[in-house]
């Protein structure tokens, strides 16, 4: 089969959703077929041999971040050039609402077009703006995947149409198989040591980092030898604000990683921390942690429930409340037994996830939408932004 796959965010700045689109794509590479992923990214920049770059990105806000998106002319231009030139069996389009290549693909698009949605976002501006836009794109939507509950919600409920849940995956061997940093995690001697760590965009407030930076500095100076282990993009001096200078030293930044050293780093805690505040249809760093056997706490967000199956793969604390954060860490360190049987639970949910599975379901809706279609192609063709 020929598979295009459209990411809207630029290759340039990691993500969940680039990250979700390159492991489908090698997943669907891997089982046999012809995959070519169209995404913003500069020209030079180093990409995967199976991603075409649609050019330079302009930050734009959307759902509580930043993403960087491509539009306009040069960008459609772009788009229907990479369309034609791959004569694609199925057309697979990522947040096709946002501003950006996949909703110029699915404007320009001919034949079947399947479509994932990732956030939970229910209200936004630009979308209250684009209504009419919007219809149209949904009208061109051949079948629908949602990749959490949360996510299929909005569909049902504010998008008049239903979609196929399909979780995110994670490359589970990646994860398993990861060689710990050198000298991570150490010992994790009770009332002591241990290592936590956090990856993600820290500055970003969502992410919920302070909850964390607040955690660990109230326990730190209780336990001579914890340490925190970050990684993600951000400035160290951001990311050391409010802590004292003689806690400093146990805090240890790895700033942006590969991701090689992202599975490196997950297998190199003792614990990891998702203190999310909100705004998470899914959680795939959870995925990632669970492949990486490491004992996983999270907020008690209604998508974290989920991925950890209600808790029985992770620790739960009320969201935002880092005296129940530190009250949960200390529980978890100082009983590793209980690190044991929750590392061993998530292994067991993180294979539910692994990316040969998730991706049979996912050609699963791609066989449904082309014998929907039934080789049939859409007259009306849009002109584009001008």
């Amino acid at each position: 089969m020929r598979i295009g796959i459209v990411c809207p965010y630029s290759f340039d700045v990691p993500g969940g959703v680039q990250n979700h689109i390159m492991d489908l794509a090698e997943a669907l590479i891997g089982l046999g077929h012809e995959v070519s992923v169209l995404a913003p990214a500069d020209e030079d920049s180093p990409l995967p041999p199976y991603v075409v770059p649609a050019g330079r990105s302009v930050p734009f806000p959307y759902n509580g971040s930043v993403a960087r998106i491509t539009f306009g002319p040069v960008s459609t231009a772009r788009v229907r050039r990479w369309l034609a030139r791959g004569d694609f069996d199925v057309l697979h389009v990522h947040e096709p609402f946002a501003l950006s290549l996949s909703l110029l693909a699915v404007l320009s698009a001919r034949g079947p077009v399947v479509a994932t949605f990732h956030t939970a976002m229910t209200r936004s501006r630009a979308l209250a703006a684009a209504q009419g836009m919007l219809q149209i794109v949904l009208e061109r939507i051949t079948a629908r995947i949602a990749v959490s509950a949360l996510a299929r919600k909005v569909q049902v409920e504010h998008l008049d149409g239903g979609a196929v849940e399909i979780p995110n995956g994670v490359a589970v061997a990646k994860f398993a198989d990861a060689e710990p940093l050198p000298g991570w995690p150490g010992e994790c001697a009770p009332g002591t040591g241990g290592t936590i760590g956090f990856l993600g965009r820290f500055t970003e407030p969502r992410k919920g980092f302070e909850v964390l930076r607040e955690a660990f500095v109230s326990l730190a100076a209780e336990r001579p030898g914890l340490r925190l282990l970050v990684a993600g993009p951000g400035e160290a001096e951001e990311l050391f604000e409010g802590v004292p200078p003689e806690l400093r030293e146990r805090i240890t930044f790895l700033g942006l990683v590969s991701e090689a050293d992202k599975a490196r780093m997950l297998r190199s805690v003792h614990i990891y921390v998702a203190p999310n505040l909100g705004g998470e249809s899914f959680g795939m760093i959870l995925t990632e942690a669970m492949a990486a056997g490491a004992a996983i706490v999270a907020s008690e967000l209604d998508a974290f429930r989920r991925v950890l199956d209600g808790g029985r793969a992770g620790q739960l604390f009320p969201t935002g409340d880092a005296t129940a954060l530190r009250r949960t860490l200390v529980e978890l360190l100082d009983d590793p037994d209980r690190r044991v049987a929750l590392s061993a639970c998530a292994r067991e949910v993180a294979a539910t996830f692994d990316w040969p599975t998730v991706a049979r379901r996912v050609l699963e809706v791609y066989a449904a939408a082309i014998e929907a279609t039934d080789g049939r192609v859409i007259d009306q063709e849009w002109v584009g932004p001008r």
